[in-house]
């Protein structure tokens, strides 16, 4: 029978071209482990490493780089972890468990030439990890009830509630307005409108008569010409200098005429 495993399709995470492959000695102690321990300068194996996802767990796959085929793979379901663990004296070396079908492991070392494929490496493996635990956490929320209390925003049973929707456009409208924004004056009874004021008599302090006739507009006319003084007429004085002149010359005149005649 099949395993819910096996309907699960596999992702790449990583692929680096060369990797070396060492023998470690076993570990006496607790101790940190070390690089400089190992033959570095004499690999047991080299190859390819290809680094894929089926599922929550991560394989960790050493392979042929001519042919492909499968040297050895560690099994990781967590990280950091047993399955990968660093050195403490370089970036650049894990120690892998690798495990065969019958489920025997072993521990082995492997390193990169280059720290670009040791960093790449290492962040493959924590960015599927964390989006494990990601996938973990929003699980146990969808299982778990909610437990906050809930808002109710609905109405309860008799409430109602009163809404005033158009009351300011009727007032707006009820109001008329003239030019200037100031509102209309009725007109006086009887049908007749006063006339305006003239600014003649505005100048000269009068009141405007009380009736609309045109009588009491030529009174106004008149009470204002009254107030007002009549300037002097240089014009008409000169004139009566120059006949005086002429009054007091024209007696010689008629006198010597008259020896003429």
């Amino acid at each position: 029978m099949a395993t819910e495993g096996q309907f699960e399709y596999e992702s790449v995470l990583c692929v680096k071209p060369e990797v070396n492959v060492y023998r470690i000695p076993p570990r006496a102690s607790n101790r940190a482990i070390r690089a400089a321990d190992w033959k570095l300068d004499a690999p047991d194996w080299t190859g390819r490493m290809r680094v894929t996802a089926r599922g929550k767990v991560v394989y960790v796959k050493l392979e042929d780089k001519i042919s492909g085929e499968l040297f050895a793979q560690a099994p990781v379901d967590e990280y950091p972890g047993i399955a990968v663990e660093t050195v403490s004296d370089s970036s650049r070396y894990f120690v892998l468990r690798i495990q065969d079908d019958n489920g025997r492991s072993a521990f082995i070392g492997i390193g990169f030439g280059d720290r670009g494929d040791a960093f790449d490496f290492n962040v493959a493996l924590q960015d599927h990890f964390k989006w494990v635990k990601q996938e973990d956490e929003f699980t146990k929320q969808a299982q778990a009830p909610d437990s906050t209390p809930k808002l109710d925003l609905g109405f309860k049973e008799g409430q109602t509630i009163t809404l005033n929707i158009g009351q300011s456009k009727k007032k707006d409208r009820s109001r008329p307005q003239g030019s200037g924004g100031l509102g209309l004056l009725p007109p006086p009874p009887g049908g007749k409108l006063a006339p305006p004021p003239s600014s003649r008599s505005t100048n000269h302090n009068t009141q405007p008569p009380a009736g609309g006739s045109d009588t009491g507009c030529l009174l106004d006319l008149d009470s204002s010409n009254s107030n007002s003084v009549a300037p002097s007429n240089p014009t008409s004085t000169s004139s009566s200098d120059l006949w005086g002149d002429f009054d007091s010359v024209s007696p010689n005149f008629s006198s010597k005429s008259q020896q003429w005649d």
